[in-house]
């Protein structure tokens, strides 16, 4: 695999059809996340902080109170209606991702497209991309449920109330250590899988299930120029984060710019793609012979 040829093909491709971009920009909208610190941490002994004398609180009947019931109903509701706009992005972005994939299948190929027609065809095919996605979400969920419910299970043995932080009651974490240990794995490689799941689905119109065994079939036999294509992309995003170092915090301080940030992470949404796309093309053509 010529990798210069591919990345300067998928650069030339952006370029000239900057619908791609517009999708891109899409993708971004549906995956921004706004990361987090690791705070410093500290242990607090049972002796050192007094759990029992903590002054207690008489907020009176929630119901009889109706400015305190207004603000709960209306933070449950601004809740709800905060996870359905992220709901509607991620979807969103899932289908405009298999459009960006569609479109420049259909480049390749030599037959016009444009932005409407790269959408219309992923979505006819939304519910198998959002099933594609929906995979690589469960090692999430499962961690979620469990580390809740051991939380809970922890609340009621170590009597937080109480402080008592003794080892036997802390090693109750200890199985939701080891499943941690065993979904972070399994997510990142069905994250790696969903991507070439993905084109399985748009370009060979393959099902949910039927999409991961061919995106694994695909992966497994090309296995050493993916990984070093996935190296080639880390270090081209690494080069391009120390660049966007100042412009980017100039960026953050500036709303205003903000759309020029979003349209550039779109481009290299659209970018990143487009360059799998081409790859995808070039390993199953291979294949096939």
């Amino acid at each position: 695999m010529d990798y210069g040829n591919l990345f300067s093909k998928a650069w030339d491709i952006i370029w000239k059809n900057k619908f791609l971009i517009l999708l891109g920009v899409l993708v971004a909208l549906g995956n921004s996340n706004f990361g987090g610190s690791t705070p410093g941490q500290y242990t607090f002994g049972g002796d050192e902080f007094d759990w029992q004398n903590l002054p207690r609180f008489d907020y009176g009947a929630p119901f009889q109170d109706f400015d305190l019931l207004f603000l709960t109903v209306g933070g449950i509701a601004l809740l709800f209606g905060l996870l359905l706009v992220g709901l509607f992005f991620w979807a969103l972005a899932t289908i405009s991702r298999g459009g960006i994939i569609n479109a420049v299948n259909e480049i390749e190929l030599g037959n016009p497209t444009n932005f409407s027609e790269a959408f219309k065809a992923a979505w006819q095919k939304g519910w198998r991309l959002i099933g594609i996605e929906l995979i690589t979400a469960i090692p999430g969920l499962i961690l979620l449920l469990v580390g809740v419910a051991t939380l809970f299970m922890f609340g009621g043995i170590a009597a937080l109330s109480q402080g008592d932080f003794d080892p036997v009651s802390l090693s109750i974490f200890l199985p939701f250590i080891v499943l941690v240990c065993v979904m972070v794995p399994v997510s990142i490689v069905l994250s790696l899988l969903s991507a070439f799941a993905y084109r399985a689905c748009m370009l060979e119109d393959q099902p949910v299930f039927a999409a991961y065994r061919r995106g694994f079939e695909v992966l497994g036999d090309n296995l050493g120029p993916a990984i070093l294509l996935f190296i080639l992309q880390i270090a081209l995003s690494v080069g391009i984060g120390i660049i966007m170092i100042v412009p980017g915090f100039l960026m953050a301080l500036c709303c205003l710019l903000w759309p020029l940030f979003l349209l550039i992470e779109g481009a290299f949404a659209a970018f990143y793609s487009t360059l799998w796309t081409l790859a995808w093309r070039e390993w199953t053509l291979v294949i096939e012979e």
